[in-house]
């Protein structure tokens, strides 16, 4: 990924500009969902780092009702938010659930999730950014942000991150609709070949035996159920046993 331009002397609308645009370069480069969460996340944690400083981030889902890292800029972000889950609450937890920015400036001092940010001292982080990505319906994100430093996130940081937060939203949100398209139109195609393989195992039935299309169906279902084998696979098992070349072209494959 090309690093961003020094933006000291940009004005704020440039700099957002540029942001929009990595962002969108981001959903159009990106040969799947999970690529174009991992360069967010990358992004993400470049972007964000106070000066001179390191940051590391993760980029969260829920999904089917339970949360989950879908990209780490690093593997320390990983364990951080794994241990997050473990423990069932923290602030990126919490921002995700109330769609508020959480901000721990000193973990040693945390008193709402004890457990859980003495666990995180002991692997030198010292402050925690939980910044809500807001999504459609029932789906929720979060862009968590560690840092190994105590108070390492000034106003100005977290004004930003939240700039940010509302700019990626909008990427990630076309993200998970361009993803659900392709997950429909993979469905689509496997559906598309089980039934294909299906019409051609009772053709060759219906030829074998010299039966109707429907005996010859219910000839297919019968094996199917004595055998406990799915209804696609006896009917891949009758072309395999006829046809040299098993594989299967559908429309889709034109």
């Amino acid at each position: 990924m090309d690093a961003l331009p020094d933006t000291a002397s940009l004005p704020a609308t440039a700099i957002q500009d540029g942001i929009v645009s990595r962002l969108q370069d981001l959903v159009l480069q990106a040969g799947d969902a999970q690529d174009f969460f991992k360069e967010l996340a990358v992004f993400s944690a470049s972007l964000l780092a106070p000066p001179g400083g390191e940051v590391h981030c993760n980029v969260t889902v829920v999904r089917r009702k339970r949360p989950v890292s879908v990209a780490s800029s690093t593997p320390t972000a990983r364990v951080m938010d794994d241990l997050q889950y473990a423990y069932g609450d923290g602030p990126c937890l919490t921002a995700m659930r109330t769609g508020k920015t959480v901000y721990v400036a000193d973990v040693a001092m945390e008193q709402r999730w004890p457990q859980y940010a003495q666990a995180v001292a002991a692997h030198g982080i010292g402050s925690i950014l939980g910044v809500p990505l807001q999504l459609e319906g029932d789906s929720s994100a979060a862009l968590n942000i560690y840092s190994s430093a105590v108070h390492g996130f000034s106003p100005e940081d977290i004004a930003r991150a939240e700039l940010f937060g509302e700019q990626s939203a909008k990427t990630l949100r076309l993200e998970l609709r361009l993803a659900q398209l392709r997950d429909a139109k993979e469905d689509l195609e496997a559906a598309m070949k089980s039934r294909t393989a299906i019409d051609i195992a009772v053709g060759v039935i219906m030829a074998q035996s010299r039966c109707s299309q429907e005996s010859a169906m219910a000839i297919l279902r019968k094996a199917s159920n004595s055998r406990n084998v799915k209804l696609r696979d006896v009917a891949a098992g009758i072309i395999e046993s006829v046809s040299p070349d098993s594989a299967l072209r559908t429309h889709f494959d034109e």
